[in-house]
């Protein structure tokens, strides 16, 4: 028998999240904006968010592999930078796009003038203030049993299937009845 693996901690105000966490459903991922595999599922994510619509709320919370990855951690604090602005989704969209991860310093700085977030705010030292919270999601994987990205949870609990359109939201509504809040 196959052991859940709960998220710690559930899902709450800290994170950052679409729709609204009283939601049927909840999907979290681990992420990292360098991740290929990241990449490759924010689309699926995409459409598994427009086919709920408001049932849905889906939450990211950063789990930089900076040593694989080595532009993972500036990205995650520019997107942090970024939400202190109010901006945290434009930024996410912007960094997790495409099929190559486009992360160095020059690029972060014209992501944030795209989103309306002033360039100096999003690169160092600016974002030493926002240092903790990056910490903080990614301390929070490593208690979840997070040790790769992407790595998701639906309802509170750990997925291991396929990241496709299909097996997530069929996962979804089985697990509905069982969903942590």
């Amino acid at each position: 028998m196959e052991v859940a693996i709960v998220l710690d901690p559930p899902l709450g105000m800290y994170d950052h999240w679409h729709g609204v966490l009283s939601a049927e459903f909840s999907l979290l991922e681990y992420g990292d904006f360098e991740c290929p595999y990241c990449r490759k599922a924010a689309p699926v994510i995409r459409e598994v968010r427009e086919r709920l619509g408001d049932r849905l709320v889906f939450v990211f919370r950063h789990f930089p592999l900076a040593g694989l990855h080595p532009f993972a951690l500036p990205a995650a604090l520019a997107a942090e930078a970024a939400g202190i602005k109010g901006r945290f989704w434009a930024m996410y969209d912007l960094l997790i796009s495409g099929d190559e991860p486009r992360l160095q310093q020059e690029d972060l700085r014209r992501y944030a003038e795209e989103v309306g977030v002033p360039p100096e705010h999003v690169v160092w030292p600016a974002t030493q203030f926002v240092e903790d919270r990056v910490e903080a999601d990614f301390n929070s994987g490593v208690r979840s049993g997070v040790r790769g990205t992407p790595t998701l949870f639906l309802n509170g609990k750990r997925y291991h299937g396929t990241v496709s359109v299909g097996d997530l939201l069929a996962a979804l509504e089985k697990s509905a009845g069982h969903a942590e809040k």
